[in-house]
C-alpha cells in the first residue's frame, strides 16, 4: 500500500513538472501527460508496473469529456447531423476497414488478424481530438461538427468489431449475425431508455436539486448521471463514452447546461490527464525505437487513407474544401479504442507481440502528434486548399451595382451578430457601408435579405482591395478573434494608412498587440459592458448626463487606462499564455519589519519592477494620490497594479528588499 502511494506521488510529481514545462514553451498539456506516462510506466522507471489497474479510472475522463461535449449538442442538432454521422462516418470506417484489411492480409496472411489490425487503424482518437477541438474553440465550426459526427460513428462501430474478432478467432460461440443483431437490439433499447430518462426525468431531478441551493449536491448529481449513463451503455455492450454523450445531449437543452459543464470540468480535466498517462505507459521505448521505420510508414499510410476517404466523401456531400480537409486532417491518428482491439486480439493470439508493439507505437506516436496538428490546423488547411480568388467576383458584383466608383463607404469585416447590428444602425442613419464575411450560409441569407455583404476572407489582401479597404475612411473589425484581427489589421495598414480602424476584442488581454498592429481604437467587450453599467448607475445616482458622457469619452480616449487591473478570484484563469497579458490588482500589507518601512515613495523604484502604485491605505483611510515624500509605516497597505509575475516580484522586494 505504501509503495503504491509512493509510486502515484512520483507520477503526480513528474506530471506537474512536465505540464508546467510544456505550457511554458507553449506545447499542449496532452504531450506532457504522455511523456509522464512513458517515464512512470513499466518500460522506463517501472513506478507503475500494471497500467491496466488504472485504466478504468482513467476511462472516466473520456466519459466526462463526452458528457461535456453532449451538453453542446441538442437532439435537434444531432438529428440534423445524421447525414454526417451515418454518411461520412460510415464511409470513413467502412472504407478504411476495407483498405487496411486487404493490406494487413497481404502482410499477415490471416483474415482474423488482418481485421484486428484494420479495426485498430480505422478508428481515431475521440479523447485527443475532442479535447483539442474544445480547447481551440472549434467544436462549433462546421469542420468541428463533421469531425465529431465521424467520431460518434466510430464509437458505434467499436461494438461489432469487439464482437466479431473473438468469434473469428474461435474464442466465442454462436452465430456472428445473431450476435450482431442482438447487440443492435440492445443498443437501440439502451439509447431509447437514456433518451426517455434525459427528456422526462433528468430535468425534473436537477430542478429539485437546484432548489436546495447546495453546490455539493449538484456536483454529485452531475457525476452520478454521467457515470450511470456510461455504465448503462457499457453493460449493454456499447462504449461508456457514447452513453455519457447521450446523457449530456439530453441535458444540453436544459437551463442547467452551463452549471453542469462548470461543475464537471475539474474532474474531467484531472481524469483526462490520468487517461493520457496510461496511454503513455503502454509504449515500450526499446521496441518503439527499433521499429520506428514501421511506425512512421504505418502512420503515413493510415493518415493518407483517412485523408483521401474523408475528403472525397465530404466533397461528394457538397461540403466546402476547407471543411473537408480540416475534418480529415483532424482524424488522421489511431485512437484509444485501437489499444482495446489490439489487447483483445493479443489475448486470442491473433497478433504476435512484435506486431502488437508496433501498433501501440503507432497509437501513442500519432496521438502525440495530434495536438500539434490541430493547433496548426488553420495554416495546414490554407496550405492544402487553394481556393479560387473571389476578389474578381466581388469587383464584378460591385460594378453591376454601379457602386464601384461611388464615394467610399464604411467597411465592416465580419457579419456576425455584432456586425449585423452595426449594419442596421448605419442603415437607419443613411450611412453607406458594405461588409465581408467568410461564412457562406450567412452571406447567402444576408444577401437574400438585401444586406450589402460579400463572401470572402478579410485577411486576404486581394479581397480587401476588392471591397474598397484601400479607400475606406472607416473600417470596423467586428469579430472577437484577436489573432485574426491582428492579421487583418496588418493587411489593411499596408494599403490604407489613413483609415480609422475600430477593432472589437473580448477583453483587454491583447490591447497592445492590436494597437501595435494598427488599430485606431480597440473596443473590449468586457470593459464596454462595464462602462454601460457605470453610465446607468451614475445616471440613477443623479449625475448630469453631460458629465457621464464626458467621463466615458475620457476613458475611451485613454484606452481604458483607469480600468486596467482587477482583483483575481478563484475562477480567474491564469493560463501560461495569458499570464503576461493580464493586469491584476494586489494589496500588500507592510508588517513591522518590512524592508520598505521607513522609506519614502520616491526612494522606491517602481518603474524597475513594471508596476504602478494605485493607492495607499493608512489606518483604513485611502490616500488615492500619495505624494512622493510620504514615508511608509507599519500597517500601510499598498495597492499595486501590474502583470502577475511583476506584482509578485514587487511584493517580495517591498517585504524583504
Amino acid at each position: 500500500m505504501y509503495g503504491t502511494f509512493t509510486n502515484l506521488l512520483l507520477l503526480l510529481g513528474v506530471a506537474v513538472i512536465l505540464v508546467w514545462a510544456f505550457r511554458r514553451i507553449k506545447l499542449p498539456a496532452i504531450l506532457a501527460y504522455l511523456c509522464a506516462g512513458i517515464i512512470a510506466g513499466p518500460h522506463v522507471m517501472g513506478w507503475i508496473a500494471e497500467p491496466d489497474d488504472y485504466h478504468l479510472i482513467a476511462e472516466l475522463g473520456i466519459v466526462l469529456l463526452l458528457f461535456s461535449l453532449g451538453l453542446e449538442f441538442s437532439l435537434p442538432k444531432m438529428i440534423a447531423m445524421r447525414r454526417w454521422v451515418f454518411g461520412l462516418g460510415a464511409a470513413q470506417v467502412l472504407g478504411s476497414l476495407l483498405v487496411f484489411l486487404i493490406a494487413a492480409f497481404l502482410i499477415l496472411g490471416n483474415w482474423a488478424a488482418a481485421l484486428a489490425v484494420a479495426g485498430a487503424l480505422a478508428l481515431s482518437s475521440t479523447a485527443v481530438v475532442i479535447k483539442q477541438l474544445t480547447e481551440s474553440s472549434q467544436t462549433g465550426t462546421r469542420r468541428g461538427q463533421m469531425t465529431v459526427a465521424v467520431l460518434l460513428f466510430q464509437d458505434i462501430a467499436v461494438v461489432p468489431l469487439l464482437i466479431v474478432i473473438p468469434l473469428l478467432a474461435g474464442g466465442g460461440d454462436g452465430n456472428i449475425a445473431y450476435s450482431l443483431l442482438m447487440a443492435l437490439v440492445k443498443g437501440a433499447a439502451v439509447v431509447a431508455v437514456l433518451m426517455a430518462v434525459g427528456k422526462w426525468i433528468l430535468p425534473f431531478m436537477f430542478g429539485e436539486i437546484a432548489k436546495q441551493r447546495t453546490d455539493e449536491l449538484f456536483v454529485l448529481a452531475t457525476l452520478m448521471v454521467a457515470l450511470v449513463a456510461g455504465g448503462l451503455t457499457h453493460l449493454f455492450g456499447l462504449s461508456m463514452a457514447l452513453g455519457a454523450f447521450l446523457a449530456g445531449m439530453m441535458l444540453g437543452e436544459s437551463k442547467y447546461k452551463h452549471q453542469l459543464e462548470a461543475d464537471i470540468r475539474p474532474f474531467r480535466d484531472i481524469l483526462m490527464g490520468l487517461f493520457f498517462t496510461t496511454v503513455g505507459m503502454q509504449l515500450a521505448l526499446n521496441s518503439f525505437v527499433q521499429s520506428l521505420h514501421w511506425v512512421l510508414l504505418i502512420i503515413i499510410a493510415m493518415a493518407a487513407t483517412k485523408l483521401v476517404i474523408i475528403r472525397y466523401v465530404a466533397k461528394l456531400m457538397r461540403e466546402r474544401d476547407r471543411d473537408a480537409w480540416g475534418s480529415s486532417i483532424s482524424l488522421f491518428q489511431m485512437g484509444e479504442f485501437g489499444f482495446v482491439i489490439v489487447a483483445l486480439a493479443g489475448s486470442y493470439n491473433l497478433l504476435s507481440p512484435e506486431v502488437a508493439s508496433v501498433l501501440v507505437g503507432v497509437g501513442v506516436f500519432s496521438m502525440a502528434l495530434t495536438p500539434l496538428v490541430i493547433q496548426k490546423l488553420q495554416p495546414l488547411v490554407s496550405f492544402v486548399v487553394r481556393e479560387p480568388d473571389s476578389s474578381g467576383d466581388i469587383e464584378q458584383h460591385l460594378q453591376q451595382q454601379g457602386s464601384a466608383d461611388d464615394d467610399n463607404p464604411v467597411l465592416i469585416c465580419g457579419f456576425g451578430r455584432v456586425g449585423q447590428t452595426i449594419s442596421r444602425f448605419l442603415d437607419a442613419e443613411g450611412i453607406r457601408h458594405r461588409a465581408i464575411d467568410n461564412d457562406p450560409l450567412r452571406v447567402k441569407e444576408a444577401t437574400a435579405g438585401g444586406a450589402p455583404v460579400f463572401f470572402g476572407d478579410s485577411a486576404k489582401r486581394d479581397i480587401l482591395r476588392a471591397v474598397g479597404a484601400g479607400r475606406a475612411p472607416l473600417i470596423i473589425i467586428s469579430f472577437a478573434d484577436d489573432l485574426r484581427a491582428a492579421e487583418v489589421l496588418r493587411q489593411i495598414r499596408e494599403m490604407n494608412s489613413d483609415a480609422y480602424v475600430i477593432v472589437r476584442s473580448r477583453d483587454d488581454l491583447n490591447l497592445d498587440v492590436l494597437h501595435n498592429a494598427g488599430a485606431s481604437q480597440v473596443v473590449p467587450d468586457t470593459l464596454e459592458a462595464s462602462l454601460m453599467l457605470i453610465s446607468h448607475v451614475m445616471s440613477r445616482s443623479g449625475i448630469p448626463l453631460r458629465r457621464i458622457l464626458a467621463r466615458l469619452d475620457q476613458e475611451r480616449r485613454d484606452h481604458y487606462g483607469a480600468m486596467h487591473g482587477f482583483y483575481p478570484g478563484s475562477s480567474t484563469t491564469l493560463a501560461a499564455e495569458n499570464a503576461d497579458k493580464l493586469e491584476l490588482l494586489h494589496a500588500v500589507n507592510l508588517p513591522e519589519r518590512a524592508w520598505a518601512v521607513g522609506k519614502t515613495l520616491d526612494q522606491l523604484n517602481w518603474e524597475h519592477f513594471h508596476v504602478k502604485l494605485k493607492a495607499l491605505r493608512r489606518d483604513d483611510v485611502e490616500i488615492s494620490e500619495p505624494t512622493s515624500d510620504i514615508e511608509l509605516r507599519p500597517g500601510d497597505v499598498l495597492l499595486l497594479s501590474g502583470k502577475p509575475r511583476h506584482v509578485e516580484a514587487t511584493e517580495s522586494w517591498l517585504l524583504r528588499g
